[in-house]
């Protein structure tokens, strides 16, 4: 594992970066000062300034920086589009295609079903942050070798989705993304249970989305591993700035975010592959990003009581990542009449790339085959 350390930080990306970046009294200087100066300034000025950063203004920066999302962006659904979903599996049939999002996002969707053409249900896959959805090939044939049909949606700004590689302006985005695409499949497929499966902030939208009732009303349950329902800035203060700067600097990224990262799983060569795989974005994280997982969890925690969707969430004792004992609060606390946890003792934070995926994986087919027959 200590070859392993360099390349184990990319998509844990705890919010913990500001402090490590900054002297916190520099940080809160700052934000006086600035904050002192845009009440200061002409109205007009002022609403240009909370908009987006100054340097964001002006129009040919704002022409270039667009452009070079642009390219960035087609060449990511170019090796997305790339990616072989077959991984061996000749009883599978995969497609890809574009969905277009609540903003009319294009967001990179993938498909895979048994090619028997029976379907006893369907699962949808919501990454985790900084990855996507190629990565879920493996589990996908696992899926289908059990006669349930797959999709995975690339959030914006991963994979192959629109938007600057690692950016999320919204995570309320994603979610409402998530409603559109089940809304989607259940038209296409009447009459097919459908479940909606999050891993780690993945987890977080899934768990947000089924709370709508919309939504949970499509839904024969969700799937949560290693869902990012307490994540807790290092010091108060960062939490207190981090709305600030999200709307002053939403797209920059603090340095030396994963200089030393948390490993995410204990197989060396699926640390390798995550870690060298374009897709996979390994910068500093974002600052609006940040502040939006801040956010979505903040919320999640003061809404476990309101659950009421079948859930099944799966943890690692050992997860350094995302909080166990978070995932057993939600167990203990929802209102679910039909619920499960499995809590793996030793495992790391991405369970299906952990030496023992395939046991992960069936716990889960087994989970939505025990809650169809009910």
């Amino acid at each position: 594992m200590a070859e392993m350390e360099p390349l184990t930080s990319g998509a844990s990306n705890r919010i913990i970066p500001i402090l490590k970046t900054l002297r916190t009294s520099l940080l809160y200087i700052h934000s006086l000062l600035f904050s002192v100066l845009l009440l200061l300034l002409p109205r007009r000025y002022r609403r240009s300034y909370t908009a987006d950063s100054a340097a964001e203004q002006s129009p040919r920066k704002s022409v270039k920086r667009w452009r070079l999302e642009e390219e960035d962006t087609i060449k990511r659904r170019a090796l997305a589009e790339g990616i072989d979903m077959t991984t061996g599996n000749e009883d599978c049939r995969w497609s890809t295609f574009l969905f277009f999002g609540v903003r009319r996002n294009a967001l990179f969707t993938r498909s895979w079903f048994p090619v028997t053409g029976q379907t006893k249900g369907i699962l949808v896959i919501i990454h985790g942050l900084n990855e996507h959805s190629g990565r879920y090939a493996q589990f996908a044939k696992q899926l289908t070798s059990c006669n349930f049909g797959v999709y995975a949606m690339d959030w914006i700004g991963h994979g192959g989705s629109d938007g600057l590689h690692g950016y999320v302006p919204s995570l309320d985005h994603v979610v409402a993304d998530t409603g559109a695409l089940l809304e989607k499949i259940k038209s296409e497929n009447p009459g097919v249970p459908c479940f909606l499966f999050g891993h780690s902030t993945g987890g977080a939208v899934v768990l947000k989305a089924a709370s709508y009732p919309n939504i949970e009303e499509m839904l024969e349950g969700i799937i949560l591993t290693s869902p990012a329902l307490r994540v807790k800035p290092a010091h108060p203060i960062v939490g207190a700035v981090a709305p600030f700067f999200s709307l002053v600097i939403p797209k920059f990224q603090f340095k030396g975010a994963n200089k030393r990262g948390i490993p995410v799983s204990r197989d060396p060569a699926a640390l390798l592959a995550k870690y060298s795989d374009p897709l996979v974005y390994t910068g500093p994280i974002r600052v609006r990003t940040g502040h939006e997982i801040l956010r979505i969890s903040s919320y999640l925690l003061r809404n476990f009581k309101s659950v009421t969707v079948p859930f099944f969430v799966l943890h690692g004792t050992a997860d350094k990542v995302t909080d166990p004992l978070a995932s057993q609060d939600l167990y203990n606390e929802a209102a679910s009449n039909f619920k499960d946890i499995k809590l793996y003792d030793d495992f790391l934070h991405d369970l299906l790339f952990e030496p023992e995926r395939e046991e992960v994986g069936q716990d889960i087919i087994s989970w939505m085959e025990k809650k169809i027959r009910s």
